[in-house]
């Protein structure tokens, strides 16, 4: 098989690259703009974690190209350091470090002066966690707990509100996550996130948007009450099955007002079996405190009326394709991604164990919550119910 030649991606197409991959599009669909491989596009995205850097730019008070190609014909001509730097407007100490810094009189050549002084203009900014180990170990422990990067830097200014030395913003742990030449975080900490990917995506990447089919007679999410749609009230749930492999299936739940999660045990995902187990579930709460539940277009949930009979709880469905209208329930199911990976199975999974995952989770602050956890505000909300 022949082989192409090596091909050197210029600024343009580069740049191109980036607006591509922002936009969502793959590896490959990118590479086939070049007709090259994926792996070529993915090496110059790879360099910084799938992370644009920013647009360089020369100092102004660098000599550009032209004055280079000048100092050049200067030296050509036989012209002292002094005419030239007289010539140029600039100090002939600028002129001197120059010509010695790039082979002398004899072997200065304006290009090679040019792009040399280009690369050692590179001085990356070392990163604060890389300055600050203390902070650096505090956060990886965190992240050893599979909290988030933004759960990390909330509870950090929440708890050492008058040192700045121990706050960090989440997208520095991001990029420092990511971007390993920074150096203060080992790759295998990124395994703990949500998302354990090798590069940050694009969010247009991940968008969901598959139909999970049609029930009859559902009750719209358009006609919630306006006391549901603000969250000022405690007791509305939403609700999706978090899937495994092997046809398994955890429930979840998730209270609007306080985030509050609770994972229930389902041994199949026909609609009998689901909606006998939210039956189940529904009369271990207060009625003040489980008013009504908000699903997706699942088929599982096709029986809702015998659920609505049995526990005066009113359901209501997402329109089509709109997943989203339940996003604290979207939210926390990609936040179990982190216990239950894609590709395993969950049936093997006791109820216990699913409560203390549930547990786990409502310990963890949220960024929604001003940093406080679930299970604090639902406390707050059980006390004002009894």
């Amino acid at each position: 098989m022949k082989r192409r030649t090596r091909i050197r991606y210029t600024d343009a197409q580069k740049a191109l690259m980036w607006d591509r991959w922002r936009k969502g599009e793959s590896l490959h669909q990118i590479a086939r703009l070049f007709d090259r491989h994926h792996s070529s596009v993915r090496g110059i995205l790879a360099e910084t974690g799938g992370i644009r850097p920013p647009p360089r730019r020369r100092s102004a008070r660098a000599l550009s190209l032209a004055e280079r190609e000048q100092v050049s014909r200067a030296l050509a001509s036989g012209q002292s350091v002094r005419c030239i730097a007289a010539a140029l407007g600039r100090a002939p100490s600028t002129i001197s470090r120059e010509i010695q810094r790039n082979g002398g009189a004899e072997r200065y050549r304006a290009c090679d002066a040019d792009q040399a002084a280009w690369e050692r203009a590179r001085r990356p900014k070392t990163c604060k966690l890389a300055l600050h180990p203390k902070l650096a170990k505090r956060v990886a422990d965190k992240l050893q707990q599979q909290w988030s990067p933004q759960q990390i830097a909330g509870w950090l200014m929440l708890t050492y509100p008058n040192d700045a030395t121990y706050q960090v913003s989440h997208e520095t742990i991001y990029r420092t996550l990511f971007i390993q030449s920074r150096g203060a975080l080992k790759k295998e900490l990124l395994e703990h996130l949500r998302r354990t990917r090798a590069m940050r995506r694009s969010r247009h990447h991940t968008q969901k948007t598959a139909d999970h089919g049609r029930i009859s007679d559902t009750v719209s999410i358009r006609e919630r009450p306006a006391d549901v749609e603000d969250r000022a009230v405690p007791g509305h749930w939403e609700g999706d099955l978090l899937f495994g492999s092997g046809n398994s299936q955890i429930a979840t739940l998730v209270e609007r007002s306080t985030r509050y999660v609770m994972l229930v045990k389902v041994e199949r995902k026909d609609t009998k079996t689901v909606v006998d187990a939210l039956i189940k579930h529904a009369r271990q709460l207060p009625n003040e405190l489980y008013q009504s539940l908000t699903w997706d277009r699942g088929k599982e949930l096709a029986d809702h009326r015998r659920f609505t009979l049995a526990t005066d709880i009113q359901v209501y469905f997402c329109d089509p394709q709109s997943p989203w209208q339940r996003g604290s329930n979207e939210n926390t199911n990609g936040l179990l991604r982190q216990y239950f990976p894609k590709g395993i199975d969950v049936s093997g999974f006791s109820q216990a164990q699913l409560n203390e995952v549930a547990r786990r989770l409502n310990e963890r602050p949220r960024k929604t919550l001003g940093f406080e956890t679930p299970i604090e505000r639902y406390r707050q909300a059980v006390a004002l119910t009894s």
